[in-house]
């Protein structure tokens, strides 16, 4: 297919430039309605062109529509048999993935370190988990990925099984082998569902590791905005050539948990951000993954710091690299992530994608001038290790990892529908959760609805606010209280 085409945007602005009669939502009428400091914040083009679903020329009317165009390019582009454009983010395909996974059975093998919105599919999905531990970093006290021999392990152990979800690249860049994954899914007759959220610029270089798709998987998430540069909120899900689950029923899925008034703008921007990456995604990330590599060197440089890098590769759960991601090793400087994060942000206005106790990741874009803004930074964290060691006082205590997870009880959309309790958290210990609690970011849920709350994981989930981190999930906010299934 002419990837250098973008249907839908290009129907989008053919539209708007018309300026036809707006009889129709939104309220803003393509601007006269809207507010004014909005109008001169976002600009008089996003209001031309944020129209409703149903507009005749765009997403319906003469078959192939713009909107059908531009999904099959998104589908020919990652190698999918048929592609959804989603517009509630990748936490919209996972809600998706466990309701299509839940038509085969109930029982599904889940990698236990998934995002919080597969907890929430699970939930909907009315799904039966088994959860299987990926690989712990001895060092890093960071979680990798599942490897096949888990995964056989788990799916032997669980005949009535009809489906595993997995998740590759973590957030420090760590890939699973999917190939073998694969093989094990298969060998055992059920699909594979990748969360590929941190993965959709895979696809598109050579000096990255192969994508989901290409590795076989039959259904993967793809977070475009996060790397690629959609929107934010706009992802795309995918179904695999030869797809073990039916497509069919992934589009009633999809349907179900869509909005029925998707956002053009985010639509347009799944298009153009398709263009960019088949188009010129090789170029691109070659300039980028040049640049980080000569900023890790720089980096490697400074008294304390260290980086993530390829030696991650060939350690156990990790089978390759994802270069995009800057995960910098703060270990060495005798403060945390969390700190060093704090002062780059109060001081420099530099804001990092995450940090934790002893690290912080920053995110580089698939077409970033990743050159002079790597070196802003290098410069910024070589004046901040130098406020440290003068000015802050070094902790000598070794970074905890995170506590082992509790027993699952129950099932999560038992637990999350059970008759409850609202209790002060430092009392909570040994109570059954029903609500999940997630130190975000990752999003990764230290408790499910169902586990059996430790002493342990409510003083790790503490400690990890009292030093700037959130928690999603909570119906209390500040996390004075939760809930939990009464007995």
């Amino acid at each position: 297919m002419d990837q250098s085409r973008a249907p839908y945007l290009e129907a989008l602005a053919a539209h708007a430039a018309r300026h036809p009669g707006r009889y129709h939502v939104p309220g803003h009428k393509g601007g006269p309605g809207a507010d004014r400091d909005l109008l001169d914040t976002l600009g008089p083009a996003a209001f031309d062109h944020d129209i409703p679903a149903l507009t005749y020329g765009i997403d319906v009317g003469v078959e192939p529509t713009p909107f059908q165009l531009a999904q099959e390019l998104a589908a020919d582009a990652w190698g999918a048999k048929r592609s959804w454009f989603l517009i509630n983010g990748a936490s919209h395909g996972n809600l998706a993935a466990c309701l299509a996974l839940r038509h085969r059975g109930p029982r599904v093998v889940f990698q236990r370190n998934v995002h919080s919105s597969t907890i929430d599919g699970m939930i909907l999905a009315g799904l039966e988990p088994v959860f299987v531990a990926p690989v712990l970093d001895p060092e890093l006290h960071i979680a990798h990925c599942l490897t096949a021999e888990s995964l056989d392990a788990a799916l032997d152990a669980q005949p009535e099984a009809v489906g595993a979800l997995v998740v590759s690249p973590t957030y420090f860049g760590a890939i699973a082998d999917v190939r073998a994954l694969v093989e094990v899914a298969h060998a055992h007759d059920v699909p594979l569902v990748v969360d590929e959220s941190w993965g959709a610029h895979l696809r598109f270089s050579r000096r990255l590791p192969e994508s989901a798709l290409v590795c076989g998987a039959d259904v993967v998430i793809s977070s475009v905005h996060k790397i690629v540069g959609s929107l934010t909120q706009s992802a795309i899900l995918h179904v695999g050539r030869d797809a073990l689950l039916d497509a069919d029923f992934v589009d009633r899925c999809v349907t179900l948990t869509e909005s029925t008034s998707p956002s053009s703008l985010l639509t347009a921007s799944l298009d153009a951000a398709r263009r960019l990456a088949a188009t010129s995604g090789e170029m691109l990330m070659a300039e980028t993954i040049d640049a980080l590599a000569e900023t890790r060197e720089l980096i490697r440089e400074i008294p304390g710091l260290d980086v993530l890098d390829e030696r991650l590769a060939g350690r156990p759960g990790v089978h390759g690299w994802d270069p995009l991601r800057l995960a910098i090793d703060v270990r060495g400087t005798g403060t945390s992530g969390h700190r060093l994060a704090a002062i780059l942000r109060e001081r420099d206005d530099i804001h990092f994608e995450l940090s934790s106790q002893h690290a912080v990741v920053a995110i580089f874009g698939l077409g970033e001038q990743a050159g002079e803004s790597a070196r802003s930074l290098v410069a910024a964290l070589r004046a901040v290790v130098e406020t440290i060691g003068a000015e802050e006082e070094k902790s000598t205590e070794e970074f905890a990892p995170p506590p082992p997870w509790g027993p699952l009880e129950m099932a999560p959309r038992d637990a999350f529908f059970s008759p409850q309790d609202v209790i002060p958290l430092t009392d909570a210990v040994e109570r059954v959760a029903a609500e999940s609690l997630a130190t975000y970011p990752p999003g990764i849920p230290n408790v499910l609805p169902g586990e059996r709350l430790t002493a342990e994981t409510i003083g790790y989930i503490r400690e990890t606010v009292g030093q700037g981190g959130l928690v999603r999930g909570a119906a209390d906010r500040t996390l004075e209280t939760i809930r939990v299934v009464a007995p």
